[in-house]
């Protein structure tokens, strides 16, 4: 895709003229300022391991190669003085023809994706480079000038010597490499010198090469400088539980032990290597080396993505860890990888095993899972509610308090163990927080049942339902608005003897002259035994679930007016319909009523309003007078 515009009088040298799409992704890599510089590094050690890679794939069914016996490595050399790196792989090396290919040219389709991708002033460079097959051309970011001259692995072939200063040209001649393999030589920039440092080199090593699977040999160092032999790639049966907790240290600087490791490898539906971990803790530590959510993604033990997104849905992002896939090219564009299906199938392999691990150590390890649901179940029940493929499999991994358990946590498989023969209806109460709601008004009737009743206190509890209308053949009903059995509860108020009907339609009116239109009636309840009213939606009006996640959220939203239930055997009303109707007494008691049925509900807009009220029933029921 480059043009020879001219040959040189030199001996074996041409000119050539980059295209213009290649010119202008040049411009933006010479001139970016942004962060993280080092990538050039990694795509240049990327570049090295994958030739390495392609050699030791060639001598698989090819002794006849130059140099056999060779060892397969990485050499950094870097002098501080001079400013300058020197790269040298013994890989495939390349041709004349394979270096005009490959680094004079960069598919048209490519740049253009590239320079529509850094339109964004904000792009993180760090995280697009190398995903449009510009990642040799990073090198620009930090050299004055590049040299690279390379022999192929071809016992016949020539040494090739291609050369560029970022500006419209690059030349091609001969080269004096009698080695196999490609030297990069970089005169780097004066602002660039920091990658001339070893320490500097070792550092960007270990954060993004550390895991080639190649020596890469710094300096006049004999040792390697990268572990190469990663952890994920190690068989389950050679890595201790003492290795796990010290990786997960290591790669996030949470020194709490993680609740649970994930160490997978599969081969289909997709070929991947994980180890992912659970922290002991929702909240980073203020020393958390891990300063967003993501997993880190590998390519062939390259790192290619330091917080990846897309390996997992959004409800399982407080999981750490590395995934690493053979699958995945080096050098491709998201848009590519997300076509071919590749990033879907991860994905679906990852949730799928979490998920199966957490089955297992709610099963095994039931406290520990337990401190994993303190931690983490808000996560899980967003899951049902904004995942519903996932939803069925998420529900048994749900734990919930009851009003008859309700200092414990207990399943959804739990409290169906505990039903009465030929329940079918799980029922659950919302409220504001664990205490306030087990005094609801509409807990009378189940509670004087022996029904046993899901505490829904948690904000996401409402979102939840949204997703979770049943679990196995068993529908899930509000307390609020399920229908009771009638003639157990009017036999419950007989036996407590009911206010007549005439007197409690003279105190019904009442309380509607001095509620108005606050509420939208005023009538008898069948169910309450224990409480003196509760408030109900009319008909037609949105469920209480929909309305606390309106509320919750913020919305434009007015809460619909609702009717007061009253308990007609209840011993307050008994005594209010003795106070002189229309007295002041009488009037701040109904107000009273209403008031706390609200605050019951978590609706009152302002609960500090009632003190004065309170304070003058309190002082008229210790001096026995109205007020």
């Amino acid at each position: 895709m480059t043009d020879a515009n001219s040959k040189s009088a030199q001996s074996n040298v041409e000119q050539y003229t980059f295209k213009a799409e290649t010119r202008q992704l040049l411009n933006i890599l010479i001139h970016s300022l942004y962060k993280d510089r080092e990538v050039f590094l990694r795509e240049l050690l990327s570049n090295a391991s994958d030739a390495l890679n392609r050699l030791r794939f060639e001598m698989v069914t090819n002794q006849n190669v130059l140099d056999p016996t060779a060892e397969l490595k990485i050499h950094i050399q870097a002098d501080k003085d001079s400013r300058t790196l020197v790269i040298q792989d013994t890989g495939i090396g390349m041709t004349r023809e394979e270096v005009i290919e490959n680094l004079g040219t960069i598919a048209q389709s490519g740049a253009r994706k590239f320079i529509e991708a850094t339109k964004d002033q904000q792009v993180d460079f760090a995280q697009v480079i190398g995903q449009f097959g510009v990642g040799f051309y990073s090198v620009f970011m930090v050299a004055e000038s590049v040299k690279v001259t390379s022999r192929s692995y071809r016992p016949e072939a020539e040494s090739v010597t291609w050369y560029a200063t970022g500006e419209d040209n690059y030349t091609v001649g001969v080269g004096d490499l009698t080695e196999r393999g490609t030297r990069i030589e970089i005169k780097l920039k004066e602002d660039a010198a920091e990658f001339a440092e070893d320490f500097r080199l070792r550092n960007i090593i270990h954060k993004h090469s550390d895991y080639i699977g190649f020596p890469i040999y710094l300096g006049e160092g004999n040792a390697p400088v990268n572990k190469q032999t990663s952890l994920w790639r190690t068989p389950r049966k050679d890595v201790t539980d003492e290795q796990y907790k010290e990786f997960y240290k290591q790669t996030t600087l949470d020194y709490e032990e993680p609740l649970l490791h994930v160490h997978m490898v599969t081969d289909a539906p997709v070929q991947l290597y994980a180890l992912l971990f659970i922290p002991g803790k929702a909240e980073r530590g203020i020393f958390a080396l891990r300063k967003d959510d993501g997993l880190k993604l590998y390519s062939r033990n390259i790192l290619i993505d330091e917080y990846n997104k897309d390996l997992l849905p959004d409800y399982l992002r407080f999981v750490q860890g590395v995934v690493d896939s053979e699958d995945l090219p080096l050098n491709v564009s998201r848009e590519t990888v997300q076509s071919s299906g590749l990033m879907p199938k991860l994905k679906k392999v990852l949730t799928n095993q979490v998920i199966k691990e957490l089955e297992t150590l709610a099963k095994k390890e039931p406290e520990k899972y337990q401190a994993f649901w303190q931690e983490f179940g808000g996560h899980l029940k967003h899951g049902v509610a904004s995942s519903p493929t996932d939803a069925d499999a998420l529900k048994p991994l749900l734990r919930f308090k009851t009003n008859m358990n309700p200092e414990t946590w207990s399943s959804l498989d739990e409290y169906i163990g505990r039903m009465k023969n030929g329940e079918k209806v799980i029922y659950y109460i919302l409220g504001d927080d664990p205490k306030s709601v087990l005094r609801s008004p509409h807990l009378d009737y189940f509670s004087g049942q022996g029904t046993e009743v899901l505490l829904l206190t948690d904000p996401m509890d409402s979102f939840m339902l949204m997703g979770l209308r049943d679990y196995k053949e068993y529908e899930f009903k509000n307390v609020a608005q399920a229908e009771v059995d009638g003639e157990k509860q009017a036999e419950a108020q007989n036996e407590a003897e009911k206010i007549p009907d005439e007197e409690f339609k003279s105190l019904v009116e009442r309380f509607r002259q001095v509620l108005g239109e606050r509420v939208t009636d005023v009538r008898a309840s069948n169910r309450l035994s224990q409480s003196v009213a509760r408030l109900v939606d009319p008909d037609g009006t949105l469920n209480p679930e929909l309305q606390r996640v309106y509320r919750l959220l913020g919305k434009d939203y007015e809460i619909p007016k609702k009717i007061l239930e009253l308990n007609p055997s209840h011993t307050i009303l008994k005594s209010l319909i003795k106070l002189e109707s229309g007295s002041a007494l009488q009037t701040a008691i109904i107000e009273q009523i209403y008031d706390s049925a609200l605050l019951v509900e978590g609706l009152h807009p302002d609960p500090s309003s009632m003190v004065t009220r309170v304070q003058q029933i309190m002082e008229a029921a210790l001096n026995g007078r109205t007020i």
